[in-house]
């Protein structure tokens, strides 16, 4: 049992060290912006004063929804300092889910990015804020702190951080308090939040830092620019990225949208050491770059890893990708209960090519079979995994967590492959989770809802391949009776429903789905 006392064990840590330490170091890029840790840790304090003079108390939930921008680690460590914990909102919900995910997190604030005429991201926080009332405050980031509140009863960060102080005494926090609620759908159903304390996320965070240590410098005169195209708000890029960087005292050069030109010169410019992205980035930059005829030469003077993982990456990607940017790719693998690193390829070792490399520090990880036991190497079984690392479970959902965490483990979904040394790969999903650009998504959740349209008797979504995205979300609908909607229809009921990563693309109506003895619909059949 951990006692109620005081600790240093915080995640608002990250950035404290280096602003009292280095306090103009840079710490963010943001196009032609530099903000430094000094100014980063005072922007946090100004913040969890304004939260705190909301009534925001530790323990309670804000939550939070921005793209890559400077604002995100302001406001993150801002809710940590205060105590609270933070419950990072993928930008591309829609008013429906935003709802759920206030509702279900128990949220007692809103803090979101005014967005833009292509992504409305205030519009759809307000519609989704007035539909929970428990739901007490809304906050918008804007892109003239100056301005008045673009969304009528919201106020804005500025007017948040309007006279408070840049100094602030973190709360000091248990090793076991929950830090960040990540949200995700596991195996089935509705999204489910994941608490991770901040003894999860500090460790982790300290091990993927190590991951790189091999080929970068962190001591007090290094300053590596570590480049975030994957988005803030998802557990790789927020922990692995985000945290594990910031507690090295690197740069972090911010870019909201994946783009390859714009990416390249970012490298370019800001001189840039790490990169983490998803498979479908890497081939991206190599077609670029090919097809502009882009001197990769700088780029690969200072490059000196990247790393990938949300998909196997394909070995002649890999291999064209190492040679024209003469860096290595490491894969790893985690989940988002998994805080998020589970296991890598490590810099110091040979890589194996298809496995994500080996478990980390303090973590176990095998496969097993449907009565949890261990399989021989070299033999498929679902990938379990158990250490510092694991979630404290999902939030209000006790029964969910004791089958997530049979037997001390906690069960992937995921069917993997260990060999002798310990390298593991990643064969197949349990679950029927799709994985489109390195979003997952989830087909129950989008059958229940669809079901809900009045045209849709019977639905089944699974997922088809894509060569760009890996796999694409198709739905087979059987229309009820005398109902008339077409494929564009659903199609454009969709795009209202769901955030823009998740809604099908291919939509096949069929008189009827194939149903096996026990009344399941094969997927099987329809793939």
């Amino acid at each position: 049992m951990i006692p109620h006392t005081a600790t240093t064990l915080t995640m608002a840590s990250m950035i404290e060290d280096h602003a009292r330490k280095r306090p103009e170091r840079t710490a963010i890029i943001f196009n032609d912006m530099r903000f430094s840790y000094g100014q980063l840790n005072a922007m946090a304090n100004m913040i969890a004063n304004g939260l705190v003079g909301l009534g925001i108390k530790p323990g309670d939930h804000v939550a939070m929804s921005c793209p890559n921008l400077p604002y995100f680690p302001m406001v993150y460590y801002g809710i940590l300092k205060a105590g609270a914990v933070v419950v990072t909102l993928n930008v591309l919900l829609k008013p429906r889910e935003i709802a759920y995910h206030l509702q279900d997190s128990n949220a007692k604030a809103l803090i979101c990015f005014e967005g833009t005429a292509e992504l409305p991201m205030g519009q759809m926080a307000k519609a989704g804020f007035d539909e929970v009332p428990e739901c007490e405050h809304l906050i918008v980031m804007t892109t003239n702190p100056a301005a008045p509140a673009p969304i009528e009863g919201a106020r804005t960060l500025g007017q948040l951080m309007y006279n408070q102080p840049p100094t602030f005494a973190t709360h000091q926090p248990r090793p076991d308090d929950t830090a960040v609620m990540l949200y995700t759908s596991g195996t089935t159903g509705q999204p489910k939040g994941a608490e991770l304390s901040h003894m999860n996320l500090l460790l982790n965070a300290m091990i993927a830092r190590d991951l790189a240590l091999p080929v970068m410098e962190f001591g007090a005169e290094a300053q590596n620019v570590v480049l975030v195209t994957l988005p803030l708000f998802h557990a790789t890029a927020q922990q692995a990225q985000m945290n594990a960087n910031l507690f090295a005292g690197a740069t972090l050069t911010l870019m909201p949208r994946f783009e390859p030109g714009p990416v390249l010169e970012v490298m370019k410019r800001d001189k840039v050491n790490l990169w983490t992205g998803v498979p479908t980035m890497f081939w991206a930059l190599l077609h670029y770059a090919a097809a502009n005829n882009i001197d990769t030469a700088p780029i690969a003077e200072n490059l000196r890893l990247t790393s990938s993982g949300g998909a196997p990456m394909p070995v002649e990607v890999m291999k064209q990708f190492e040679e024209t940017f003469g860096v290595r790719i490491l894969e790893g693998y985690g989940l988002s209960e998994t805080s998020p690193v589970a296991s890598f390829n490590h810099i110091d070792k040979p890589s194996k090519p298809g496995t994500v490399g080996q478990a980390l520090w303090g973590v176990d990880i095998m496969c097993v079979d449907d009565s949890d036991q261990p399989v021989p190497a070299g033999e498929k079984g679902e990938v379990v995994i158990r250490g510092h690392n694991v979630m404290k479970g999902y939030y209000k959902r006790p029964e969910a967590t004791a089958e997530a965490m049979r037997n001390g483990w906690f069960h992937t979904g995921d069917i993997g492959i260990m060999d002798e040394e310990g390298y593991l790969s990643i064969v197949d999903r349990k679950k029927d989770m799709i994985l489109r650009g390195g979003y997952n998504v989830y087909p129950r959740e989008l059958e229940e809802i669809m079901m809900t349209h009045p045209a849709v008797s019977l639905v089944a979504v699974i997922g088809v391949p894509d060569e760009k995205l890996g796999e694409e979300i198709k739905a087979f609908v059987v229309r009820k009776p005398d109902a008339a909607a077409t494929e564009e229809d659903l199609l454009g009921w969709c795009k209202e429903q769901f955030a823009a990563y998740k809604y099908p693309r291919h939509i096949e109506f069929r008189d009827q789905l194939p149903i096996s003895a026990t009344g399941k619909i094969l997927k099987r059949e329809l793939r």
